[in-house]
């Protein structure tokens, strides 16, 4: 192909997707690929593609067509497409886009390998859907290198009425616990100290072994694993929550108390259309459940609003859950009509206007949830795990306590004394904002000496649960 073989990635959507480009990644270093950031000067372009809702497949075609260009303008000799938007619209993709060389789905990372050997036809996704991710396969992190996203399991068994996932990813293939862990020694072994563990139904993990391994099990292995500080599950659905998992939630040091449960709405009716498999009140008994068994639970979760048939007194309910729970974190979505689902072929639909009107009041609702939430902390000691120069200022340091994942929550703006991008620094927390702390070093390299009284300038509304 050339004296330097160069390729360039485009990664879109989710975390999920972001871990099968870096499978591509360590495929196309092992295939002796250079990886550049301009497309410009790549020989290989390789967008890998999000295909979930409207604006994301949107996305997915503007950036196809304008990494095209490159093939005219610049060293482009293949453009590759991949992941969940070719294995959705295989053939429609395919007709319509003559410049793109070859198509890979969302099983078929490890064909790259093919296509950088120098396949002379076409590849087309394979179908169905069937790969699930090994700790053997390669796999460059993207990014910042002491966290990671480690998948456990590929595809899903739901059927909820307003996705269609399960349609172009295929049924639940978990991962054993031992490969898993195995992946998380690498991962260790290569300085990363935070795991969040990802997949499209965490809760259900294990349920498809021949072993029945379960999350519990899992979690508490990953817990174990040397170098590993931090350890967050992802995506758990509110059914079948096993005391078990409960127990490690709550007890173990470096399994984190944090719960990332999207619930999608509250009212019966609205369950009941989104094929959910229970109802408003489960919401609330699972919610006192979490808090009551689990010390200092911080509590993410994500809702859908303007879903075909969604009435006023079914928002007045979503509403009413939101201002009694107190969530930590909370994510609100507009519906997207997707085809091949139940919820797009459903009449009375919302008006976007209206949809939109209720994220707004959804949300304008929990700010000040989650700055008094956060206002617990002010006065009281954390650890910090550091991300480097903050993007609000240069003289400002960013890091996240263990109550806030990455890229969706808030973060923690440190003020004083220096540290590099990976390392655990223990800090004062002296304000909070929506969705945001500010904090000063009280230990190590650049750090101050704390005063008699900085431990506690106000009495702790709670008691906080910190890692040694």
């Amino acid at each position: 192909m050339g004296e330097h073989r160069t390729i360039h990635f485009v990664s879109l959507g989710c975390a999920k997707n972001r871990v099968d480009t870096e499978v591509m990644l360590g495929v196309s270093d092992q295939s002796g690929f250079q990886i550049v950031e301009d497309p410009a000067d790549a020989e290989v372009i390789v967008v890998n593609t999000c295909g979930f809702i409207g604006p994301a497949k949107e996305e997915s075609v503007e950036t196809i067509l304008e990494m095209g260009t490159h093939k005219e303008t610049g060293s482009c000799k293949k453009l590759v497409v991949a992941g969940c938007l070719s294995q959705r619209y295989p053939e429609e993709l395919a007709g319509e886009m003559p410049e793109v060389d070859h198509f890979l789905g969302s099983s078929d990372m490890l064909k790259l390998r093919k296509v950088l050997g120098g396949a002379p036809e076409r590849m087309l996704v394979g179908n169905p859907a069937e790969y699930t991710m090994r700790a053997d396969d390669p796999r460059v992190l993207s990014g910042q290198t002491h966290r990671a996203y480690l998948k456990i399991a590929e595809g899903c068994n739901r059927s909820c009425s307003f996705c269609a996932i399960p349609s172009f990813r295929g049924k639940q293939r978990s991962r054993s616990v031992a490969d898993v862990v195995r992946e998380a020694e690498r991962l260790a072994d290569a300085g990363v100290v935070e795991l969040n563990l990802i997949s499209q139904d965490t809760i259900a993990y294990g349920r498809d072994l021949a072993q029945r391994e379960s999350l519990a099990e899992l979690l508490a292995a990953l817990g174990e694993v040397e170098g590993i500080r931090w350890v967050r599950a992802h995506y758990l659905y509110p059914e079948k929550l096993s005391d078990a998992l409960v127990e490690v939630l709550s007890q173990h040091e470096k399994v984190l108390p944090y719960i990332d449960m999207p619930l999608q709405h509250a009212s019966d009716s609205m369950l009941r259309a989104m094929r959910r498999g229970h109802g408003g009140e489960r919401m609330y008994k699972v919610i006192e459940r979490l808090r009551g068994a689990i010390a200092d639970l911080v509590f993410r979760t994500t809702f859908i609003v303007g879903h075909p048939g969604e009435t006023d007194a079914d928002f007045t309910e979503l509403r009413k859950l939101v201002e009694w729970a107190e969530f930590d974190h909370v994510g609100v979505f507009l519906y997207s009509p997707e085809d091949g689902t139940r919820s797009g072929e459903m009449a009375d639909s919302v008006p976007p206007e209206i949809a939109l009107a209720r994220r707004d009041e959804l949300m304008s609702v929990q700010r000040p949830l989650s700055r008094e939430r956060l206002e617990l902390r002010v006065g009281t000691e954390l650890d910090v795990l550091v991300e480097g120069v903050s993007d609000e200022s240069d003289l400002l340091l960013q890091g996240r306590w263990w109550g806030q994942a990455p890229e969706v929550d808030g973060s923690v703006y440190l003020a004083n004394g220096t540290a590099s991008a990976g390392e655990m620094r223990r800090v004062l927390v002296t304000d909070a904002a929506d969705y945001d702390l500010m904090a000063d070093f009280i230990d190590g390299p650049g750090g101050r000496d704390a005063p008699p009284d900085a431990k506690d300038p106000r009495p702790p509304k709670v008691k906080l649960r910190t890692l040694s």
